[in-house]
């Protein structure tokens, strides 16, 4: 029902037929309208368990599509209790109103939320990770690159299909210089895998974390540890592979050893090195058409953390 408010202002109403998610969208003290509000360009008001919407017609149009499709979503959602403001802003996107949804999930975690590739692009990642030997992910921040890796090898360390886990990233900063880290090899090498431990301790819980380090199942190596060993029965993660030069790109992907996966994951924009370093492209291109070995490119409609990032993404794009 459409009711005209001035010449190009409207006001409709939006009944929810789902009282649970109705309650979701709005949040606590109606915190979660304020993002949509913002998200979508319109005014917001909440009624019983429908929502007035006042703005442009256009943009009441769209959000009353939004809505729809919201709903259209959840009733298809294998976890309805897994549901946070940002699959608010994933649901308006294409893969989402052309009706994909994940085909399964990757794992529950220590708390018993269920994992789920979010876009249609993660889950080709998910499934280049437990096809091929060695996947590329390649895109930028905020992709889920790390933690889809992450989840993978858990599940395939908790299934027992592998014995163990490998964490390598190159120890590059960001810009600033760390100075000396005291301490032995993983202490020092702890600060540059934090983002992995990150991912690690939402999966399986820190507890479960420090006991499989203790028993040697989660190794943290180096790369410029990884020379000469050949890497069995293992889940291989290298985080951060645009800080790597092709010797090292090299000499890492010739550790595969038998029923072993590897994951590189990079994001050709944040290269810390100095200019004309890095080897990823070069060996993205060496490796092009390879069988057993999948390159899966995340784009900015990808990106999974705060709408926040993709507004950062966009600003700093070309420079």
């Amino acid at each position: 029902m459409s009711e005209k408010k001035s010449k190009d202002q409207v006001q409709e109403k939006f009944d929810f037929l789902n009282e649970d998610l109705y309650l979701k969208v709005c949040g606590i003290n109606d915190s979660r309208l304020r993002d949509l509000e913002s998200y979508l360009a319109i005014s917001i008001i909440p009624r019983g368990y429908s929502l007035i919407i006042s703005g442009p017609k256009d943009k009441v149009d769209i959000a009353i599509d939004f809505f729809k499709n919201l709903e259209n979503n959840y009733k298809k959602r294998p976890d309805k209790d897994d549901f946070d403001t940002f699959d608010l802003n994933y649901i308006i996107k294409k893969e989402n109103e052309s009706g994909w949804t994940p085909s399964e999930k990757i794992i529950s975690t220590i708390k018993g939320k269920q994992i789920y590739p979010k876009t249609k692009n993660q889950e080709i990642f998910v499934q280049s990770l437990l096809k091929n030997l060695v996947t590329f992910g390649i895109g930028p921040a905020g992709t889920g690159k790390t933690f889809l890796s992450i989840a993978v090898a858990c599940r395939l360390l908790q299934n027992g299909d592998i014995d163990r886990l490998v964490l390598t990233r190159p120890a590059v900063e960001a810009g600033e210089s760390l100075g000396f880290l005291p301490g032995d090899l993983t202490q020092k090498v702890d600060p540059y895998l934090r983002p992995i431990y990150d991912a690690l301790y939402e999966c399986i819980g820190f507890e479960r974390v420090q006991v499989l380090i203790s028993l040697h199942k989660i190794e943290i190596a180096p790369i410029a540890f990884m020379r000469g060993r050949t890497l069995n029965n293992s889940f291989i993660i290298l985080d951060e592979a645009q800080n790597c030069t092709l010797p090292q790109l090299k000499m890492f992907l010739t550790r595969i050893g038998k029923n072993s996966r590897m994951s590189l994951s990079g994001d050709v924009t944040q290269i810390d090195l100095d200019k004309g370093k890095s080897g990823l492209e070069r060996a993205l291109s060496l490796l092009k058409d390879t069988p057993q070995i999948g390159i899966v490119k995340l784009e900015k409609v990808d990106i999974t953390r705060h709408p926040l990032v993709s507004v950062i993404v966009d600003k700093f794009e070309g420079v």
